[in-house]
């Protein structure tokens, strides 16, 4: 250490494995390596890093910048355990121009060699409205056709419906030249670049001199590409006053994390935006961390401004580049605007993480549940019967279906009870079981990893007899067994009481499930008594067709309010004669 040298460069600490673990840039190499050795104050964190030190490498540099770089590129091709990581964002979408005689241009998130790309856009909606625009004024080709000069002119290709409806100049064979096209293409970068107005104002140039040239035609097509960009414009977010290109930055930090978001502002708009995320591992400073996040935004948004709006300044000095920290006016709500999209950032994040918990808690459920019913694979597709029927009549029964944990509820079904007379609740079961998986089976269909049974041993040997014995199936069957409160009490797996607590989790889930089978059964049983009530009483009026009753029903919504509605009220809805039917038929008694 003590061959160090006071100048700028880049350290790398190593493990007795011969891994980097950290690495660091310095205005004074000595100085800032001996820090390391020398505090007496160091975190927790530092303490960690020092003791795994092992061996020491440096590059010296010219300036305190050239170490800047070097070590952004060092932390990302070697990502040491006590740097910040930055969190790849290549799900990002990006625009790309292809690398050929006749370049195609399209969305995509994946990057590779041979091709142009603009962004990244974390905003779709950017850059969906800047390729409706190209879309809308410029005839690209979207064939993926290898084509060039020399397969044009040996005839290799047709031109297709894209043509004909004037999407595409047909290029292909050889309606338009290269250099023409290209021209096009060079307009395209423009306008993705954000020079839409330098675009706008060429293309109303060109207008002027097709009318004074009495081309008025051309005129009128060039009007309406100048309209809509004009129409684009509009739709981004006007920021400045004057037309300034301008990379505004925001920085946010919580224990585990910092954002860093620059909003890249071209002409006066907004064109791009991006958030990172870094993960902290040792206490760096804000302003180094800053440093970095603004070459990498930089980077990729491929920024060339040459003024950037910081909340405070980075430990960075850029040639030719001025740093500014607003405090108040415009640019300060250019601040506050680029800090919105860090906290929208950490709010998606958010919502991220609770989607993926709750997807991991139904995972350690069903892992659960398989635990204690010894099953030999985790039950990610359920399914639950329950029949409902009063004294026997309207009999009908339920099956819904849990799949991952979640109700599936295209795949529920109801069933009218067929072949049962009377209230026999086992007999049901067991009409209802066979139709269920009879069918599975003949269509194809998966099958269950687990039956539920909405009942105790009786109703679990009922649905095992079926599915075993008639059907030649291996589908395991549970039970949820209640007491005499008709409250869920036990799990009941062959022919074992498996007791659980009212606060398991695995309880409640079970209990979901009854308490939706249950729910959907009754609902059906519902709906049927009540079609068999209207059925009883309408249907015996000599004289009302369907027509007529979907018409009281419709206006007076049930029996009870159409036996006590007025006459008048009746023949509003039905006329005089068959109001007349109604009533009389309601109040055999009264004479009108």
């Amino acid at each position: 250490m003590s061959t160090l040298p006071h100048s700028p460069g880049v350290y790398q600490y190593f493990n007795s494995d011969g891994e980097i673990i950290y690495v660091g840039k310095a205005k004074d190499l000595k100085k800032r390596v001996s820090s390391y050795f020398n505090k007496t104050d160091k975190s927790v964190k530092v303490q960690a890093l020092v003791k795994h030190i092992a061996d020491l490498k440096y590059i010296v540099v010219n300036t305190e910048n050239d170490a800047l770089l070097l070590e952004n590129n060092l932390i990302k091709q070697y990502q040491p355990r006590y740097n910040i990581l930055l969190k790849d964002g290549k799900t990002y979408p990006w625009i790309c121009i292809t690398k050929e005689d006749f370049p195609r241009i399209f969305k995509t998130r994946l990057i590779t060699r041979g091709a142009e790309y603009f962004g990244p856009y974390s905003s779709v909606w950017i850059l969906d409205t800047i390729l409706d625009l190209i879309k809308q004024i410029y005839p690209i080709r979207t064939c993926r056709f290898p084509m060039n000069e020399e397969t044009i002119r040996q005839g290799k290709h047709k031109e297709c419906l894209e043509y004909h409806i004037k999407n595409c100049m047909a290029p292909c064979v050889g309606f338009q030249t290269k250099e023409e096209y290209q021209k096009i293409v060079g307009e395209i970068r423009e306008i993705i670049k954000g020079n839409s107005k330098f675009i706008a104002e060429k293309i109303l140039g060109e207008i002027h001199k097709c009318a004074e040239e009495l081309r008025f035609e051309e005129a009128e097509e060039l009007k309406q590409k100048y309209l809509a960009i004009i129409n684009f414009q509009n739709k981004t977010v006007v920021t400045t006053a004057t037309d300034e290109n301008l990379d505004v930055m925001a920085y946010d930090v919580d224990e585990k994390s910092v954002y860093i978001n620059m909003l890249q502002i071209v002409n006066g708009s907004i064109v791009k935006g991006l958030t990172i995320e870094y993960q902290k591992r040792i206490d760096e400073a804000d302003e180094e961390i800053l440093a970095l996040g603004l070459l990498e935004l930089r980077s990729r948004l491929q920024s060339d401004s040459k003024v950037i709006l910081v909340p405070f300044m980075p430990d960075i000095e850029l040639e030719g580049i001025s740093l500014k920290v607003p405090m108040k006016g415009d640019k300060k709500k250019l601040i506050d605007l680029s800090m919105q999209n860090v906290k929208q950032y950490k709010l998606d994040k958010l919502k991220r993480n609770e989607e993926l918990n709750i997807e991991q808690k139904t995972t350690q459920i069903l892992f659960t549940l398989k635990e204690k019913l010894g099953l030999n694979k985790l039950p990610i597709h359920i399914e639950c019967f329950d029949n409902s029927n009063i004294s026997g009549t309207d009999a009908v029964a339920a099956c819904v279906v849990f799949k991952k944990g979640k109700p599936s509820k295209k795949d529920y079904r109801k069933y009218n009870i067929k072949s049962v007379v009377g209230p026999d609740d086992y007999a049901s079961m067991r009409e209802v079981v066979y139709r269920r998986y009879s069918r599975l089976v003949e269509e194809g269909e998966p099958l269950p990893d687990l039956i539920i049974a909405d009942g105790g041993v009786g109703h679990i040997e009922t649905i095992r007899k079926v599915v075993e014995e008639e059907l030649n199936l291996n589908i395991p069957i549970a039970g949820l067994a209640k007491n005499d409160k008709h409250r869920t009490r036990d799990l009941i797996f062959n022919s074992q009481v498996i007791s659980m607590k009212t606060n398991d989790v695995c309880f409640n889930f079970l209990t979901q499930i009854q308490n939706e089978v249950h729910r959907f059964a009754i609902e059906f049983h519902r709906d049927k008594r009540s079609k068999s009530q209207l059925k009883s009483e309408l249907d015996e009026i000599a004289g009302i067709g369907p027509n007529t009753k979907e018409k009281l029903l419709k206006e007076l919504k049930s029996v009870k309010r159409i036996q006590n509605a007025e006459i008048s009220e009746l023949e509003k809805i039905i006329g005089t004669h068959r109001a007349s039917i109604v009533y009389e038929y309601f109040h055999p008694n009264l004479s009108l």
